[in-house]
This record gives C-alpha cells, sequence and structure tokens, in this order.
C-alpha cells in the first residue's frame, strides 16, 4: 500500500514533541487564543515577510474574512480561476460579490494574468483572487504589475503554497507577500498541516489586520461590543502549538518533497512515458500535490484504476472546474469557456508525494504507470 498522503509517519518523528505540547497547552488552561495562537501568527507572518498574521479557524474562512476585511461590498466583482479548490470562489460569492472566472496557463495550470489584464482594461473590478496552485508560484512580478497599474486588491491563496518563492523586481519574495492580504490552510494535508481545521491570513495592511481579529470573534474588538456582525473563527492554542512544532521541520520538509519530485521527473523521463509531469525549480514549486497529465482521459482514468488496483492511492484534481460548478451555474458561464481548466479536469491525476514517502516507493509507482499505460 502507497497512500496518497499518509500523516502517520511524519508523527511517528515528532510524537514526543507534539504530546509534550498538547499538555502544556491543557495544562495552562488556556486553549482559545492564547499565546500559541500569538507565536504562529507572528512566526507566519515573518515566514511570509508581512506584519501581520491572524489565526483563524479554516482556510475557507480565511478567504471569507480576508475579504471582507478588504472592504469587499455587496456586487464587487472579482476575478479568479476556474481551475482550484471550491473555497476560492466560494468565498466571494459569501460576500454577496461577483466571481469573474479565468482560465489557466497550460503548463503552470496557475491563472492566465494576461486574461486578466484583458478584463481589467474592460471592466471595474475590485479584486483577484490568484492562487498558487498545487504549490507552485503564480508569476509576482506579474501579479505586482497588475497591482500597481490597475489599483486592484489582490488577496493571494496561499492554501498550497507555505514557502514557495518568486521573483519581483529582481528580489526573491514568498507567496503571500505582494498581495494586500494573502490566506493559508492548516489543513492536515497542507504542506504545513494541524490534526484538524486551521487557517490564517497575513498583511501588511494594520486597517485589514485590526479588521481580521475583530470579525473572527463575532465582529467585537471589545468582549459583547459588537461593531459588526461577524464570525466565530479562532484558531485553537493545540492546533497553534503544534503548527509552531511542525514549523521548525518545514524547510527540510519542503527539500524533501522537492527531490521527490525530482526523482518523479527523472523516471519519468529515463522511462520516456508519454505523460506531462512537472520538474522542480527551486523553491518556485513545493510540491503540495505531485499532479501529471496524461494525452487523454482514458489513460489518465485507465492508469487511476490501475493504480488503485496495486493499493496505490491518487486523486483528481479537480473533477468539475469551477465555472462549470452546478451551484455557480445563475453566473451564465458554459461548458468551453475555459477550455484549458477543462481539459486538465479530464487529464490529470495527482499521485503520492509527502515528505516521508520513499524513493523505492516512487519508482514503484512510476512502473506500475508505465505497466497501465502498455495495457
Amino acid at each position: 500500500m502507497i497512500p496518497l498522503f499518509d500523516i502517520t509517519r511524519q508523527y511517528k518523528m515528532i510524537k514526543d514533541e507534539v504530546l509534550k505540547a498538547i499538555d502544556r497547552v491543557l495544562s495552562s488552561g488556556r486553549v482559545i487564543l492564547g499565546p500559541e495562537v500569538e507565536k504562529l501568527e507572528s512566526n507566519i507572518a515573518n515566514l511570509v515577510g508581512v506584519k501581520y498574521g491572524v489565526g483563524v479557524a479554516n482556510g475557507s474562512d480565511a478567504l471569507v474574512i480576508a475579504l471582507r476585511a478588504l472592504g469587499i461590498k455587496k456586487g464587487n466583482k472579482v476575478i479568479t480561476t476556474s481551475y482550484t479548490f471550491f473555497a476560492t470562489a466560494s468565498s466571494i460569492v459569501r460576500n454577496n460579490a461577483i466571481p469573474i472566472f479565468v482560465d489557466v496557463d497550460k503548463d503552470t495550470y496557475n491563472i492566465d494574468l494576461n486574461q486578466v489584464e484583458d478584463i481589467l482594461k474592460k471592466e471595474k473590478i475590485f479584486g483577484l483572487i490568484p492562487v498558487h496552485l498545487f504549490g507552485q508560484t503564480v508569476d509576482l512580478e506579474g501579479l505586482n504589475f497588475l497591482k500597481e497599474k490597475y489599483g486592484i486588491k489582490i488577496l493571494e491563496d496561499c492554501a498550497q503554497s507555505i514557502g514557495s518563492e518568486g521573483v519581483v523586481k529582481g528580489k526573491i519574495k514568498k507567496s503571500g507577500s505582494i498581495g494586500d492580504a494573502a490566506i493559508f490552510s492548516f489543513f492536515p494535508t497542507k504542506n504545513l498541516g494541524a490534526y484538524g481545521d486551521g487557517g490564517l491570513i497575513v498583511t501588511n495592511d494594520k486597517k485589514v489586520y485590526e479588521k481580521s481579529k475583530m470579525l473572527r470573534t463575532h465582529g467585537a474588538k471589545k468582549k459583547y461590543y459588537h461593531e459588526e456582525v461577524g464570525y466565530n473563527s479562532r484558531l485553537d492554542e493545540i492546533h497553534a502549538a503544534i503548527l509552531n512544532i511542525k514549523l521548525k521541520y518545514l524547510d527540510t520538509w519542503t527539500e524533501n518533497r522537492i527531490n521527490i519530485a525530482k526523482k518523479y521527473a527523472e523516471e519519468f523521463k529515463n522511462r520516456k512515458m508519454p505523460l506531462k509531469y512537472p520538474y522542480p525549480k527551486d523553491k518556485f514549486h513545493v510540491f503540495h500535490q505531485y499532479v501529471v497529465e496524461f494525452e487523454k482521459e482514458d489513460d489518465r482514468n485507465k492508469v487511476r484504476t490501475y493504480l488503485s488496483e496495486k493499493g496505490i492511492g491518487t486523486s483528481i484534481y479537480y473533477p468539475v472546474p469551477l465555472h462549470l460548478q452546478k451551484c455557480f451555474k445563475d453566473f451564465g458561464y458554459k461548458k468551453g469557456n475555459f477550455p484549458i481548466s477543462e481539459k486538465l479536469s479530464k487529464t490529470t491525476l495527482a499521485l503520492p508525494i509527502f515528505p516521508e514517502l520513499r524513493f523505492d516507493e516512487v519508482e514503484t509507482i512510476v512502473s506500475k504507470i508505465e505497466e497501465a499505460l502498455r495495457r
């Protein structure tokens, strides 16, 4: 058995530290919004290279709250990609705003910034949510250009990209450092994952920081005095304590992911496999997922079925692009609007990747893919 993701291997390595941290938190009697959350907020902000962090209950809430803290209003238009997790677009709709979908680049699978600019030239747009998909950084230079030229709000969705890097004006920058705000998810499968839900907002804007803090506690700066109707969205102390421990290992785990991705790429290249695969380039891609693309949907499905029979886990990210989701049908999008996103939904497959995956397991996975394609 080779799972798509295995949380247990990592836990065995840090079990003693985790249990001590949990005991410390519970013994303190402070389990909600205490020193561990404050420490994590500071740690993540420092990692990204910004001033402020706000811990919340999950990445989806982080998107909703951050948009609201940025000043979104009913009927505002926000551009985002159709090829991403549902929460990216649902956060716009949950704020009574309108998602404007665009297609993705055929090689990186990230949002096509040329299409974004085409819309910005024609329409009044409140903001943009670029997603650093699968751990690969969106063109930060391009994001910065759009921000400076058009004055739109940019909320970076870094749910899958913690620690990934790009270049802006000749300087290395982290994903999450270019926008007016950015969000992270600590869902257990993420590169930095808790043992439950968790999320965080980062920003350089003190007003966005203060409003996010207020909104996460029912819209109250002072307890029982509510300035707005907010949310109950707080990051627990236990999760924060665990994340503070895991953060010490993030660079090592990221390096492991990159090396595993290199191993995949070398195996595919040596075997001259008829599929498209990513090859690592420093921390431009931190490989939250390792996603390959087949020529035909039948090939993808055949490989997935065969791997499942051999006890190898896979997943499809994402089987239905967001513009074709039933709940968004009233926005008027149709099949054929975004051909790259639609093609990727039928031809891509996520293979196992996590820091503790062994090279011999990668060799087995690739050999089984080869067997499947020969059948």
